[in-house]
């Protein structure tokens, strides 16, 4: 099920307009072997149930339907793929970049879904994965910047703290299975700031 790669914005809308080929899609994206892999169990056991576009795990167990959004930064948005791999091709073949107001035109979304899709398939791409963050992490954070004694007098006297004053705060996210590391510039260290940042790089 190899799927075609659109050259023109047309030819995507086009393409993309077509379950189907949004379904072929998802599978060299997701498994690029071509062989679909249940989400609950990794079984490879499974059979399309045509009509929906989704698959059944053939061992027994909770969840055994899914579709090829579960997993992925695509599962709990109400957009359909249609848009999504649209978006991921704008975003992919704009050599000076494209805004959410452009996304948001060219898809016939609001500005704030457009931006939503924009960060989500940036952050993908950065990770180098369309799967959702899952499993288990580890997470920390750390104050970049030089010591206070090596700046220049005006820039030290606007420190009014100690330790991490005056300084960018770094968070890191470590995947243990994969052991991929993910860091992100996070305001400060309060926790509900963090879950946010959490949130975002999911």
């Amino acid at each position: 099920m190899d799927a075609k790669v659109p050259t023109t914005l047309h030819e995507a809308v086009t393409y993309f307009s077509n379950p189907d080929n949004c379904i072929r899609t998802a599978i060299a994206l997701r498994w690029p072997n071509g062989k679909v892999t249940c989400p609950t169990c990794g079984s490879t056991e499974v059979t399309l149930l045509a009509t929906r576009r989704i698959w059944k795990c053939k061992t027994k167990h909770p969840k055994q339907q899914f579709s090829a959004k579960i997993g992925t930064i695509f599962e709990d948005s109400p957009i359909g793929l249609d848009k999504w791999f649209t978006a991921i091709w704008l975003i992919s073949n704009c050599k000076n970049g494209v805004s959410s107001c452009e996304i948001a035109r060219d898809l016939g979304v609001t500005q704030k879904t457009g931006w939503f899709m924009l960060h989500r398939v940036r952050k993908a791409m950065q990770a180098g994965t369309f799967e959702k963050v899952a499993g288990e992490f580890e997470v920390d954070e750390s104050f970049i910047g030089g010591l206070a004694r090596f700046m220049h007098k005006d820039k030290k006297a606007k420190i009014t703290g100690t330790g991490g004053a005056g300084k960018a705060i770094v968070m890191g996210l470590l995947d243990r299975k994969t052991k991929k590391v993910r860091l992100r510039h996070v305001a400060n260290t309060q926790r509900n700031k963090r879950k946010k940042s959490l949130r975002r790089t999911g």
